[in-house]
């Protein structure tokens, strides 16, 4: 509804700006940038000098068409009473005829309206970047009120729950003990009424000894004798009777032990592992290429933009470049490879099988040992942190042992994480390993033959903060069976899964966030991750049970959000 305007409120009318009147407003122009009524456009205007080389424009058109600048009039910074001329592009300024023959004659100049372009263009997309990253923030903030909303509903509801928990438990515990009570009073009800039936004989039988022992002194007081052994002859046979039976012992009332209240009859809390729904993650097929493996286990790019694969068991490791679809084999090794990492200084480690010293790949193509012994565990797992650390996941079947091992540069273990404070081994088999900014250890834990597994998060003290074993929603009908992992370059933490194809997403502390998964953009059997050094994630694939292809396909994707 509109509602009048008070006096004096309202927009002021533009006027012309030759006339000053109150006639409809109809041109601009744009050089001389006044707005003008159609009279003084024909009468006025066009008497102007260079009228007719002037650009006008409709009143519709205005908003539409920016105003030309004037390029031919910049004063030099260095010359006084000289004019800019054009852009040198290597220093990055503007110069007069006097610049350049000073000094840039040899650099690379362009006409400054061409620069003028090229810098609004820059701007432009600085300027549309910037409107990207608001619009992002601006969702991940509405995001983050309906999560806060959210918690905040969930928190109330779960308060409600403690409250009315609580009361059913005061309930049951005033119902409990009074049925203590009760059970306590009939207990002894029914010892006192033992004790009571043989004190009851007894009394009964000693009230009747009282009166045949005055008998008895009767007898004996009669002065005739033979009185007396009339007398006698009874007494004999009442004197003989027999005492009561009763009970040799009696049950005593029942004790009472005092209890004590623990989480698993109080309650507890743990963390809730619901999806959430808000963070939208989103993958994107940037390349595929076809690869001669039929699995890619493993994945290593390097600072020039080869990369490492390997088929592990299949005893093939290649050093391939993208060239169209296809990977070119640069070099190729047959052994088998459990794990393996590209260092900042661009050298591959490997674990290989039967060794329990990290095998290393030197600029030369030659396969050698390094200085990094685990022995007399086997390397299975390999994760490089820096070019003065890394991480080994170890294991040794016939001793029973597994561990996490961090080693320096010179090949020192500077820390075993392999038991717990009660001496309880930390992990079965330590398969995959990446770390998070806060320095937590993620680490693939095999737990059965048929791969089913958990991710096991140790702090920065070695303990367990968490574990992930799967998610009720996507492991419902198939258990968890994590293959690699790898940290996202925002720190969250991707892991396959090799029953569902689905990408869990954890945070760094190992909370599911969110999942992605990969038939939704047309990748069957993800295996393993790894990024590239321009923020792309790889992913290698296996083979389709029952596919007759041997052939896998290595992606590159490109990741929002995640």
């Amino acid at each position: 509804m509109a509602f009048p305007q008070p006096h004096g409120s309202g927009q002021v009318p533009v006027k012309c700006g030759l006339c000053e009147t109150d006639r409809s407003i109809q041109w601009k122009c744009m050089d001389c940038s006044i707005l003008m009524c159609s009279h003084c456009k024909d009468k006025v205007h066009s008497k102007f000098k260079n009228a007719l080389d002037h650009k006008i424009i409709k009143r519709e058109e205005i908003g539409l068409h920016t105003e030309e600048l004037d390029f031919t009039n910049i004063k030099c910074d260095e010359h006084a009473g000289q004019l800019s001329c054009l852009y040198c592009k290597t220093c990055d300024i503007l110069v007069c005829p006097t610049c350049f023959a000073k000094v840039h004659k040899t650099h690379d100049l362009i006409e400054i309206r061409d620069a003028y372009n090229l810098k609004v263009n820059m701007l432009k997309k600085r300027q549309n970047q910037m409107q990207k990253s608001h619009s992002n923030m601006s969702e991940k903030k509405d995001e983050l009120n309906k999560l806060v909303a959210a918690e905040n509903v969930k928190y109330h509801k779960e308060n409600q729950n403690i409250l009315s928990h609580k009361k059913t438990v005061k309930e049951q515990v005033e119902q409990y003990f009074k049925e203590l009570e009760n059970k306590l009073e009939k207990n002894h009800e029914t010892v006192l009424l033992s004790v009571k039936s043989d004190l009851n004989a007894i009394s009964l039988f000693t009230n009747q000894k009282e009166d045949k022992i005055n008998e008895v002194q009767d007898c004996i007081d009669i002065s005739n004798a033979s009185e007396f052994f009339k007398e006698f002859k009874k007494m004999e046979k009442f004197t003989e009777t027999q005492e009561p039976r009763t009970r040799p012992s009696f049950s005593s009332s029942q004790k009472f032990i005092p209890g004590n209240f623990t989480q698993s009859n109080i309650g507890s809390l743990q963390d809730d592992g619901n999806l959430s729904a808000e963070i939208n993650i989103s993958l994107v097929i940037n390349n595929k290429y076809q690869t001669e493996l039929e699995v890619i286990t493993c994945i290593s790019p390097c600072l020039d933009q080869s990369i490492w694969i390997s088929s592990g068991a299949y005893k093939v490791l290649q050093r391939v470049k993208p060239e169209g679809t296809n990977l070119k084999v640069m070099s190729e090794f047959n052994i088998i490879v459990y794990g393996m990492a590209v260092t900042p200084s661009n050298q591959l480690l490997l674990c290989v099988y039967g060794k329990t010293r990290l095998q290393q790949i030197s600029s030369s193509g030659e396969l050698t040992d390094s200085v990094y012994d685990v022995s007399p565990l086997l390397p299975i797992a390999i994760h490089v942190v820096s070019d003065n650390k890394l991480i080994v996941g170890a294991y040794n079947g016939k001793l029973k042992r597994s561990a996490v091992i961090i080693m320096n540069k010179k090949g020192d273990k500077d820390t075993v994480y392999e038991h717990d404070e009660h001496n309880q081994p930390l992990f079965n088999t330590p398969r995959y390993i990446t770390t998070t900014c806060n320095e937590n250890i993620h680490v693939v834990d095999k737990i059965s033959d048929n791969s089913r597994g958990k991710v096991v998060i140790l702090g920065q003290e070695g303990h367990i903060i968490n574990q992930y074993t799967g998610h009720p929603t996507i492991n419902k009908s198939e258990p968890f069976k994590p293959g690699r992992i790898v940290t996202t370059p925002s720190d969250n933490v991707v892991v396959t899964d090799l029953n569902t194809e689905i990408l869990h997403i954890l945070n760094n502390n190992g909370h599911l966030i969110s999942y992605f998964n990969t038939k939704d953009i047309g990748i069957n059997c993800p295996f393993s991750l790894a990024f590239n050094t321009t923020g792309q994630l790889y992913i290698g694939c296996s083979r389709v049970v029952g596919s007759q292809a041997k052939e896998v396909k290595l992606y590159e994707i490109n990741i929002d959000r995640f």
